[in-house]
C-alpha cells in the first residue's frame, strides 16, 4: 500500500474513523446509504475493511448500512460505450454471458468500499442485475427485498425504501455527482425518458436473457443540485472531516423532495 502525497502526522486507524464519524453525527441505530473514496480519507490501516469496521461499529446492529453494488457491465452490449464491442460479439454476450448472482457478481467502478462490503457475511444483495444495493443491519431485509426490474432507482428501489425509512446519506470525500438519490429525485420529477434494457438472470432454474424496461437517468447536473440543497438547508447538513476526507451526512428525504422541485422546475424552463 503506498503512501499518499499529503500524508497525516499517523495512519488512519479504526478507533480514528470511529470517533470522526461520530463527531459527524452518525449515530446507533441509523439507517444510511453510504457513498465514499477509500483513497480521500488517506493512508487508512487495514484500508476498506476499516472503514466497514468502523461504519458497523458506529451504528451497531441497531443501525443499516447500504451501499450501492451496482454491476454495469450486466447489460446489452449494443449500449456499451466505455469501451464499446464490435456489434458482431453481441449475440455472444448475449448468449454466453453468466446470470446475474447476487453472492458472486462483482460491482463495478464504484470502489473499493463497496465491493468489499459486498462479499462480507451477513450483507443482504437486491435482485436487480445492474443497479443493486447492499445492505447490513437491522433494516437490511427490508431495503433490498423485491427490487423491482423496470427502472431500477425508481419507486420499486431500496433508495425509496430509504426515503420511506427516513435514512440518511453519508458521503465521505465524494461529491453529489454520485449521489444517487438524486436519481430517485429524477423519477419523481419526470425528467427521464424511457429506454430498454437486458441482462442475464436466473428464472426458474433457467438462465435467461431477460428484457425490461429502464430509464435513461442523468447526473450532469447532481453537484449543481446538491449545492443548491446544502444553501437552501445548511442547517440539516452535518459537515466535517473523517480522516483526511471532507464529508457530507443529512437526512435523505428532504433532499429528494428538494431535488425533485428542482428538476421539475427546471423542466418547466426548458425551452
Amino acid at each position: 500500500m503506498s503512501l499518499p502525497e499529503q500524508q497525516s502526522s499517523e495512519p488512519i486507524t479504526v478507533s480514528r474513523l470511529v470517533a470522526d464519524l461520530r463527531m459527524l453525527g452518525v449515530q446507533a441505530g441509523d439507517t444510511l446509504l453510504l457513498h465514499s473514496s477509500l483513497s480521500a480519507l488517506g493512508w487508512v490501516c487495514g484500508g476498506g475493511v476499516a472503514v466497514i469496521e468502523a461504519l458497523q461499529t458506529v451504528l451497531t446492529p441497531a443501525g443499516t448500512l447500504m451501499m450501492p453494488a451496482h454491476s454495469g457491465d450486466l447489460s446489452d452490449p449494443a449500449q456499451w460505450e466505455n469501451p464499446p464491442v464490435p456489434a458482431a460479439w453481441w449475440p455472444i454476450i448475449r448468449q454466453e454471458m453468466p446470470a446475474y448472482r447476487p453472492d458472486l457478481t462483482p460491482t463495478l467502478g464504484i470502489g473499493v468500499i463497496p465491493e468489499l462490503f459486498r462479499a462480507q457475511r451477513g450483507v443482504r444483495r437486491s435482485a436487480h442485475p445492474s443497479g443493486s444495493f447492499c445492505a447490513w443491519g437491522r433494516q437490511a431485509e427490508a431495503m433490498t427485498a423485491e427490487h423491482a426490474l423496470d427502472n431500477c432507482f425508481g419507486e420499486g428501489s431500496p433508495l425509496a425504501r430509504l426515503y420511506d425509512l427516513g435514512g440518511h446519506v453519508l458521503q465521505l470525500g465524494v461529491s453529489h455527482d454520485s449521489n444517487t438519490s438524486l436519481h430517485l429525485a429524477e423519477v419523481r420529477a419526470g425528467r427521464c425518458q424511457p429506454k430498454s434494457a437486458a441482462a442475464p438472470l436466473w428464472r426458474d432454474g433457467q438462465r435467461v436473457w431477460q428484457s425490461y424496461a429502464d430509464l435513461d437517468y442523468d447526473n450532469g447536473d447532481f453537484e449543481a443540485v446538491g449545492q443548491a440543497f446544502e444553501a437552501a438547508c445548511p442547517e440539516l447538513l452535518r459537515q466535517g472531516q473523517v480522516g483526511q476526507a471532507q464529508c457530507r451526512y443529512y437526512p435523505q428525504r428532504p433532499l429528494v423532495d428538494f431535488a425533485t422541485r428542482w428538476f421539475a422546475s427546471a423542466l418547466q424552463q426548458a425551452p
